[in-house]
């Protein structure tokens, strides 16, 4: 029964994640924000709405471990799971703003996030810092691209639907992210301590692989549409949101403390997949099969070794 109550709150995490993007891009259509103002907001921040509520569901809890755990395996997930699947697909091609800006910016964030856990807590004023970075990049990017179009793939995120019906979507979306990210954190707590499994380990696979299928969902139909733009650019972007924004809210709101588990080992696998990522984003500025596959494969290594 545990198991299906935590399919159930991962099944209503991702639902209310769906209708708060379609009920709020649809309403900021409405009063006239332009489409890249939302697709660099709404968008963005739909997508990683899951991780969110999990990490400060968890914080709020004192479930520290899932918090942290929750974004470190999120983005070790996200560069060789999801990026090692969407490669394997189809071969991605990358734009050279994506390497000079979006892993520029995936670079920095991820070593201040290792550094501000380093004295083994984030305080809410370093939560503040992260958000004010966040804030920082935010303006750039309006600044530069706040009138661009969406993608089409983005595009179709974006449903013309009544007003009152978006209200309605807006919602559902934050009760089912509200109960949904309840639910799924209960759940896999359960399932930890039937199994004699740390909070750690559940964090940074059940959690972090659960909340991190919209990026995947995205990317893979990105890769098999070859919108390979849009599956890199998701997962780094998707990165850097799970660091500034979900770490940053959630220390806000309450101080994490970091286990010596992340520290030791969890998040130098996490920097080494960043790290990784600049020789094969060079290397003809492409993400080959092969390299696919390696990624691939870095990750169930990683997931053997940790467990």
């Amino acid at each position: 029964m545990i198991y299906l109550f935590l399919c159930l709150g991962l099944i209503i995490l991702l639902g209310g994640g769906k209708f708060l993007v379609d009920g709020a891009s649809s309403l900021a259509l409405k009063f006239g924000l332009s489409q890249g103002f939302i697709g660099l907001t709404i968008v963005a921040f739909g997508t990683s709405a899951p991780e969110l509520l999990v990490s400060i569901n968890a914080a709020l809890d004192g479930k520290s471990d899932i918090a942290i755990g929750n974004v470190i395996g999120s983005n070790i997930a996200n560069i060789s799971l999801v990026l090692g699947i969407s490669a394997t697909l189809f071969p991605i091609k990358i734009n050279s703003s994506v390497f000079k800006v979006d892993y520029l910016v995936l670079i920095l964030s991820s070593i201040i996030f290792y550094l501000l856990s380093y004295n083994g807590i984030i305080s809410s004023i370093e939560g503040l810092v992260l958000l004010l970075i966040l804030f920082l990049i935010n303006l750039y990017f309006f600044h530069k691209l706040g009138n661009a179009n969406l993608s089409e793939l983005e595009s179709d995120l974006i449903l013309p639907i009544p007003v009152w019906k978006s209200l309605l979507f807006l919602g559902l979306g934050i009760i089912g992210l509200y109960y949904g990210a309840d639910l799924f954190v209960e759940s896999a707590v359960e399932i930890a301590s039937v199994f004699g499994v740390s909070e750690r380990i559940i964090g940074i696979t059940v959690i972090a692989i659960g909340t991190s299928l919209p990026e995947m969902a995205t990317s893979v139909i990105a890769a098999i549409n070859k919108k390979t733009d849009i599956a890199v650019g998701n997962i780094l972007g998707s990165n850097i949101m799970n660091i500034l924004a979900i770490i940053g809210a959630t220390a806000a709101i309450s101080p994490i403390p970091v286990s010596e588990g992340f520290l030791k080992q969890d998040f130098f696998w996490m920097l080494g997949f960043t790290f990784i990522l600049f020789p094969i984003l060079r290397t003809g500025n492409r993400v080959s099969r092969i390299e696919g596959v390696f990624l691939f494969v870095g990750y169930f290594t990683y997931i053997f070794i940790i467990l």
